[in-house]
């Protein structure tokens, strides 16, 4: 029966609303929808709906206890508590109001705007105009969680004599505003403009950051982001502090193929008051149409410690590229042009390749009547120094001025098949390498060389798997290989750091860049275990050996492969079910004499995310490493509880026997504020990078399109944080 005069209620209220619609000489606006549990219209052609009342208006939708609507004036006067949603995220409660027929004006007493379910604006009277202005009067704005039963003021607010929405441009216009924490004043603005919280870009202020710097002085940064039309914008941060003036600046654009982003900044400071000091940082890429892509990387500075200073990078080689490339499924195409600056104090750009230029091409094929896999590869690539000398002025065995162009081309072809349980996988191939020498007094100016290669690699992976569902497998492996040829007498610029590990025991040659080959007979011999637990954990280990019927002199000592037979490579890790993590990866040779060793262990939960890692690599001349390396690090962070996380990193070199870095952080975060506090030391020291130390302090109130990103957690009523 109820819902039989519910129904018969909602058939008046449209009949009703119809007629007028239709006896109205305005603007013709989209039909109203009235719901409620009792209508009566009086003989005066008053419709007064009671009993959870709801009217829909396009896109607003209003609910409401009562509503008394007259048709000879328009209005309509609602009786609460009252809901309006806009549809587009604002949504105003009021006790009682008189809005006209369409809500799109009127009066509203004791009102809140709520704005996409974040920012509330409370107010003792508003006023709605055209539809497009909210007017609030004595306003009180947080996006801090209110309880009823808890009488403490929100952390913060904004209380303001005026405050004014303009739905269309979604900003928010304050007038006399006074911004509180807790019960206490902190400043006063006459006028002040933010945007709203449905609003993904606004140009305006963002929040200011507090840093500390024993180079720099204390400071302050006060963004201000700019929007350039609806893909670019611009972010401007002025850093002033008592030993320096910055601008900072950040622009980026997208396109219908591609994007940019450019940042940088230009200071003037106390360190090198003589000087105009600056960087800039950009990348970008675009489609260019059949598969091609444009990439570009640029990295500038105006000095070696400009970077460090301000702590804007660590690097301390800057590489800027231009890259033109294609992926496809059996192909890759590439062309680039690479510049290198170094910033270390014991280098000199002059006689380090800093312009580099590179093509590469790719392809393979599936020849049926061979069968297997047949691929192609070519490179060629130009390195050139600034520096004419053909002599070594240094005396680091380098010629100053040398220049190197290489071709390399290689043909292979692959086949695997099975027999006997084994898998035989069988490669044959040549290669062709041609080298131009410049300026070098040394080398000869022209060599080249065609080499045969061959190799068969054996595998017989085994596998159990016992009842209780773990799964184990031990695969042995071996390859014979053969690489023909003398080799070549050109220098060495590309290979001078090897690395063995278990992704290139199985290669032919070792040697990061085709600059040089390994040459002769050559057996690697290894096996690998690995073992699954349903209980959730995991490990495998990886072992293996080089031995070769004649030695490699261009290997250096701690790469582990020098001599007829290479360090045992031992590569292992475990994975466990909480969290836990261990990984591994050592090579040390007969008398067990290490010469690099690694090792990795991180536990993860939902409060905790730490680790720690050891390297140690042994002392190498021809690396240009007079002395081990031992370096212990730690980095880590802990979730103290919903709105606290602490986080730590820390650098140690065992060597020197002192930290190299050290970094500690805290943060609070909830619903309607972040607040973060670090402090980052730095003690490395060289005649252009100082030892300091840099307090950084940064204050965001959520709730607005200026906020900073990311997850945070909203406080429950009665336990909210003291």
């Amino acid at each position: 029966m109820a819902d039989l005069m519910r129904i018969t209620a909602l058939a008046l209220g449209l009949l009703f609303l119809g007629c007028v619609a239709a006896l109205a000489q305005t603007t013709p606006t989209p039909p109203a929808v009235l719901v409620a549990d009792d209508i009566v219209v009086t003989p005066d052609r008053r419709l007064i709906a009671s009993g959870s009342v709801e009217a829909f208006q396009g896109q607003t939708r209003l609910t409401a206890q009562a509503i008394e609507y007259d048709a000879n004036a328009g209005t309509l006067i609602i009786t609460g508590p009252i809901a309006i949603d806009n549809g587009e995220g604002a949504v105003i409660l009021a006790d009682q109001a008189e809005l006209s027929r369409d809500l799109q004006d009127g009066l509203l007493i004791g009102a809140r705007l709520v704005l996409d379910e974040q920012l509330q604006l409370a107010s003792v009277r508003m006023n709605r105009v055209g539809g497009r202005y909210t007017q609030l009067y004595k306003t009180a704005v947080t996006s801090c969680r209110v309880c009823e039963d808890d009488p403490r003021p929100p952390l913060w607010q904004i209380r303001a004599k005026r405050v004014i929405h303009d739905e269309e441009e979604r900003q928010l216009y304050f007038d006399e505003a006074l911004l509180y924490w807790r019960n206490t004043p902190i400043f006063y603005l006459p006028r002040l403009r933010m945007p709203d919280p449905t609003l993904d870009r606004a140009s305006g202020f963002l929040f200011p950051e507090i840093r500390s710097s024993t180079l720099l002085g204390t400071g302050v940064k006060v963004p201000y982001f700019i929007t350039i039309g609806e893909s670019r914008d611009l972010t401007l941060t002025p850093y002033i502090s008592n030993q320096t003036r910055t601008l900072e600046f950040r622009y980026r654009q997208a396109f219908r193929k591609g994007r940019i982003v450019f940042e940088g900044a230009a200071s003037r400071d106390d360190l090198q008051p003589d000087d105009q000091r600056g960087y800039l940082f950009g990348v970008g890429e675009f489609e260019l149409g059949r598969d091609f892509r444009l990439q570009f990387d640029v990295e500038l500075t105006s000095d070696d410690a400009y970077l460090s200073d301000y702590g804007y990078s660590d690097k301390d080689r800057l590489d800027s590229e231009v890259r033109v490339s294609r992926t496809r499924r059996d192909e890759y195409i590439q062309l680039s042009y690479i510049n290198v600056k170094t910033l270390r104090d014991d280098e000199n750009d002059d006689f380090l390749p800093s312009d580099i230029v590179e093509a590469l091409y790719d392809r393979r094929f599936f020849p049926t009547a061979l069968g297997g896999e047949f691929r192609l590869a070519a490179e060629a690539r130009t390195h050139l120094r600034q520096s004419d000398d053909p002599g070594d002025s240094d005396g680091d065995g380098v010629a100053d001025g040398r220049d190197v162009t290489r071709v390399n081309i290689e043909a292979d072809w692959r086949h695997t098949r099975f027999v006997g349980g084994f898998e035989v996988a069988t490669r044959l191939g040549l290669s062709a390498d041609a080298f131009e020498i410049k300026q070098d007094a040394v080398f000869d100016s022209t060599d080249s060389e065609i080499s045969p290669h061959a190799a068969i690699t054996l595998r017989y992976p085994m596998v159990r798997h016992d009842p209780g569902g773990v799964s184990q497998v031990i695969e042995p492996v071996v390859q014979l290989s053969y690489v023909g040829g003398d080799g070549l007498n050109v220098p060495n610029d590309e290979s001078t750091f090897v690395e063995f590990d278990e992704g290139n025991l199985l290669t032919l040659s070792r040697f990061p860049a085709p600059d040089r080959r390994e040459r002769g007979w050559a057996a690697a011999i290894g096996a690998t275990w690995a073992r699954f637990d349903p209980d959730g954990w995991s490990a495998n280990l990886t072992i293996g050996q080089v031995i070769r019927q004649e030695s490699q002199g261009d290997f250096t000592v701690s790469s582990g492969l020098g001599g007829l037979q290479s360090d045992y490579l031992l590569a292992g890790q475990m994975k466990f079910d909480g969290g836990l993590a261990i990984a591994g990866r050592s090579l040390f040779d007969d008398q067990f004499d290490v010469a690099k060793a690694e090792f990795r262990g991180s536990w993860r939960n939902d409060r905790i995310d730490i680790g720690s890692s050891y390297v140690w690599i042994d002392e190498d001349d021809q690396e240009d490493r007079p002395d081990p390396i031992s370096e212990l690090s730690f980095d880590g962070s802990y979730r103290i509880d919903r709105f606290w996380t602490a986080d730590l990193d820390w650098r140690y070199d065992l060597t020197e026997g002192r930290a190299a870095t050290a970094r500690a952080g805290i943060a609070y975060s909830n619903e309607c504020i972040r607040v973060a506090a670090s402090v980052t030391r730095r003690f490395a020291d060289s005649t252009t990078v100082e030892p300091s130390t840099n307090l950084g302090f940064t204050v965001s109130l959520r709730g607005f399109a200026t906020e900073a990103g990311g997850h945070s957690q909203v406080r429950s009523c009665g336990k909210q944080a003291k």
